[in-house]
């Protein structure tokens, strides 16, 4: 396993009223970020804050292209970024315990964090196609360039997690500097990852590494 130091390339925040980061999405422009009682929209550029939908947001966010999802709770609900109507609902595989969300390969990857899972889910019925275990709490969850990451922040340490996505195997980790976590994790589809800060009230760009 490779193993080195994240490389924190820019910090967000904090932001006004916004206590916790947990969720984190991209929709190739926009960062957004799950506030507990909102989805707020970062200029990644600029830094500011340029959009919010009022909705329960309180683990992971994703993006397909077209349409927002976030996790309620014990729910996944299908957003509207326009307009931040909820067009659908399915059940959450871990019943309010998940944390982490992606979109990849036409379906839904959620983080089941104490149970240091992540499934594999029908984005339409929320059924489980598969599940990969992995060693550490998982927070985040991201896919980029066919390679499975994730978030870990357990024992106050946090890194992120380049797996196998069979086996769960480790196969490179970015160390996160003592004092900073990492809820929500999303990458831009080239060289950086942004990290919700949880309870810091902030997010972060790290540099993605290459081969």
């Amino acid at each position: 396993m490779k193993r080195s130091a994240a490389e924190i390339l820019r910090e967000y925040g904090p932001f006004p009223d916004v206590d916790r980061v947990h969720g984190v999405t991209y929709d190739g422009q926009q960062v957004w970020f799950a506030a507990g009682d909102r989805l707020n929209a970062l200029d990644p550029e600029g830094g500011t804050v340029q959009q919010s939908i009022e909705v329960a947001a309180h683990a992971g966010t994703a993006y397909d292209g077209r349409h927002l999802y976030q996790i309620a709770e014990d729910r996944i609900q299908k957003l509207d970024p326009a307009t931040g109507r909820v067009l659908s609902t399915i059940p959450a595989p871990a019943g309010g315990a998940d944390s982490g969300l992606a979109w990849a390969e036409g379906t839904l990857w959620v983080g089941e964090y104490r149970a240091r899972k992540i499934h594999q889910i029908d984005p339409e019925t929320g059924a489980i196609l598969r599940s990969i275990e992995t060693n550490r709490f998982v927070t985040g969850v991201t896919w980029v360039d066919g390679e499975l990451w994730h978030g870990t922040w357990e024992g106050g340490e946090s890194d992120l997690r380049h797996i196998d996505p069979r086996t769960g195997t480790v196969l490179e980790q970015l160390d996160m500097p003592a004092g900073t976590g990492i809820s929500g994790l999303e990458s831009d589809g080239g060289d950086r990852f942004f990290c919700g800060g949880g309870d810091s009230g902030t997010l972060r760009a790290v540099r993605r590494p290459r081969p």
